[in-house]
């Protein structure tokens, strides 16, 4: 076995087109868009390239590609951190232990060499919300767009190697016409009958509108927060470019106080039951399958991409609120099917405990493995939030 490390335009075309050679014999694989993978390792395109870097491998046998791997140094995940903690990412390799193990060596070396104490995985070069965790747990579902899916084996393979389950991401789903518990009804008729809470979606909304709304609502739920940065105006008019695309206003909620944003439940349609049919390329013809299927509707599923409350108004019940106000509007439209919700971090009980009491289940499960690269330093899982 022979490790290569990626600096031509072949070696990086054979870095992007290995998961091909990996899944298939995989019915279950929908392919990430391609576009989006090359986003991440594009310095024109990711900012943190400003302040940080990566190096990526292939591992060869034989004349043929087996593996690949990327290691990062993000500067702000770093130092949210209590020591300087690096991160590994687009993992891809045969069932073989060894092949792993060359891939994870390398790549530690090379975080090693940066001053990481620590290394995370498997994990993006870029946002919590794509490319996240390794699967473990129910492999058959379809997988939702931006997220992880990989062979069960990776598990062993990460875990054998010494990585340690820094922290569990759950998936959920529900019935989004399913009724909900009396108390949230109570909780959300108090709140709406309080002149100044008040709840809407986007449809009247600027994206203008809506990033300032949800800077705000981030930055007072998230940010500074178990690795989530401060999140800035370009980051958030970032964001909502890339969604722009892709929104159903009539599923993103935002609850305000006297006027001003305070939670937000941010949904979008299953991506992947469009991008199923363009076999993860958005070139002209994938756009324009994918603009046609965006206006057909041909999603049935929403995935929430992420569910914030400003932590002011914790405990006052905006979140079962919010979430009456939501269900009471998909009852409306009657066009979802099933309701995702992409990951809840296990760190986060409070969460977990209020999608489960709204009928919500636990249909798949990732995890962030932590490998300890100062061996002075003692391993513990992530903080619970309070």
């Amino acid at each position: 076995m022979e490790i290569i490390l990626v600096e031509t335009k072949k070696e990086e075309k054979r870095f992007f087109d290995l998961p091909l050679f990996i899944y298939k014999e995989d019915p279950n694989w929908i392919p990430h868009v391609i576009q989006d993978v090359k986003k991440v390792f594009d310095s024109s395109q990711n900012r943190l390239f400003r302040t940080g870097k990566l190096q990526r491998w292939l591992l060869q046998e034989d004349g043929k590609d087996i593996g690949r791997v990327s290691a990062f140094v993000n500067t702000k995940y770093a130092s949210a951190m209590d020591f300087p903690t690096g991160g590994i990412g687009f993992f891809e390799c045969i069932n073989d232990q060894k092949a792993a193990n060359l891939m994870f060596d390398i790549a530690i070396d090379w975080l090693r060499m940066e001053g990481m104490k620590a290394v995370d995985g498997s994990i993006n070069f870029g946002e919590k919300n794509m490319f996240w965790g390794v699967l473990t747990e129910n492999f058959t579902d379809m997988n939702s767009y931006g997220m992880n899916y990989n062979p069960p084996y990776y598990q062993s393979l990460f875990e054998t190697y010494g990585f340690q389950t820094f922290y569990n991401q759950f998936c959920y789903k529900r019935d989004p016409l399913a009724p909900i518990q009396d108390k949230f009804n109570v909780s959300g008729d108090l709140l709406f009958s309080d002149p100044n809470y008040s709840f809407s979606d986007i449809q009247k909304k600027t994206i203008k509108e809506v990033t300032e709304d949800f800077l705000l609502v981030y930055n007072n739920s998230w940010g500074g927060h178990h690795g989530f940065n401060i999140m800035t105006m370009p980051q958030a008019q970032s964001i909502m470019k890339a969604l722009k695309p892709v929104l159903d206003k009539k599923i993103v909620f935002f609850a305000f106080h006297k006027q001003k944003p305070i939670a937000f439940y941010i949904n979008i349609p299953e991506l992947n039951e469009i991008f199923d049919k363009v076999n993860g390329n958005l070139n002209l013809i994938g756009k324009i399958k994918f603009i046609y299927h965006k206006i057909k509707r041909t999603p049935k599923t929403m995935v929430g991409l992420v569910f914030g409350v400003d932590r002011d108004f914790h405990g006052v019940g905006v979140e079962k609120a919010i979430l009456k106000f939501a269900s009471d509007c998909l009852k409306k439209d009657r066009h979802y099917t099933e309701a995702v919700l992409t990951w809840i971090g296990d760190f986060n009980p409070k969460m977990i405990s209020i999608v489960e009491s709204i009928g919500a289940k636990k249909h798949r499960t990732l995890k962030t493995y932590r490998y300890m690269i100062d061996k002075s330093i003692s391993f513990e899982r992530i903080k619970s939030a309070k």
